[in-house]
Order: C-alpha cells, then structure tokens, then sequence
C-alpha cells in the first residue's frame, strides 16, 4: 500500500462528539474506526476495525473505506448521507 489516500475525503461524526471528524487518508480511517469501537461496544464495528487492519492491498482498502462508510451511513454519522434539517 504504497499510496494510503483515501479515494474522497469526507467527514464522520463520532457518536457523543461535538463535530465531525475529517477523514483524509486510510491512516486516519483506522484511527477513527478505533476511537468510535472504544467508545461503541458494536461487534460490526470491531469486525471493521479487523478488517481495516487486515487490509493489505489497494483493493483491501477501498471495500474498508466503502464498508466504513456504509456503517456510518446507517448510523446517521455520515453528515453528506444525512437529510437537511428546514
């Protein structure tokens, strides 16, 4: 993995934080998923934390990010994912 940037940067909101979280690069995915399965006992999210650091080829990463960010998406703690409060 000579190249650990993530396809898109986007942030993420931490459960019981008070802002998002920019996410710039795998590094930065993984440190997440590890202070959000601290924080949130979830067995899925403990899986996807194995499984980012598992990750070991470019293709690897890319289903760790996209599984990240469905995880957050069904969560409603992805901020692009969730509707407009009026």
């Amino acid at each position: 993995m000579s190249d650990p940037r993530v396809a898109g940067v986007f942030d993420a909101n931490l459960p019981n934080l008070a802002g998002p979280v920019r996410i710039s690069s795998f590094f930065d995915a993984q440190v997440f998923v590890r202070r959000w399965a601290i924080r949130d006992k979830d067995p899925a999210i403990r899986v996807l934390l194995r499984r980012m650091e598992k990750a070991n080829s470019s293709q690897a990463v890319a289903g760790a990010i996209q599984e990240l960010k469905r995880e957050l998406a069904v969560r409603g703690l992805l901020p692009d994912m969730q509707s407009p409060t009026c």
